[in-house]
């Protein structure tokens, strides 16, 4: 490999290196940024089931009841809800990340802040919200 072409794959690779993984995480609020995520929480069954019951209360009328996008409020929205079954979403995105938007809502966007659930059904649904990706 010549200098040349050498210089760009080497950024390429670094560049890349920033943008997945925990280095995404650092963007967010302190109090996130760090939060320690419950060992096994996103392969609990039983979390999967909880936060399933509270996805079909608080989330299904946006995202749809499948978390594809598609609720039936989804048209009269000033955004898309987010399709949870995306597998590129979901490789991109931390589980910090979900945890934080879940609590504290996405700005720009109609997801409200859930602060109004505690913060192990915010995990729960976490969980449930994972287990929509591919298998």
């Amino acid at each position: 490999m010549s200098k040349a072409t050498m210089k760009p794959w080497m950024i390429a690779i670094a560049l890349a290196a920033f943008s997945c993984g925990p280095s995404e995480d650092r963007d967010l609020p302190a109090p996130y940024r760090d939060l320690a995520v419950p060992a096994g929480i996103v392969q609990s069954p039983s979390a999967r089931a909880r936060g399933e019951a509270l996805f079909a209360a608080h989330c299904a009328l946006c995202h749809g009841i499948r978390g594809n996008g598609h609720g039936v409020r989804s048209a009269a929205l000033s955004s898309n809800p987010r399709n949870f079954t995306d597998a590129e979403w979901q490789m991109r995105t931390s589980t910090r990340r979900l945890f934080y938007a879940i609590r504290e809502g996405v700005s720009g966007t109609a997801m409200p802040s859930w602060k109004s659930l505690s913060v192990d059904e915010c995990w729960d649904l976490v969980a449930y919200v994972r287990s929509l990706g591919p298998g």
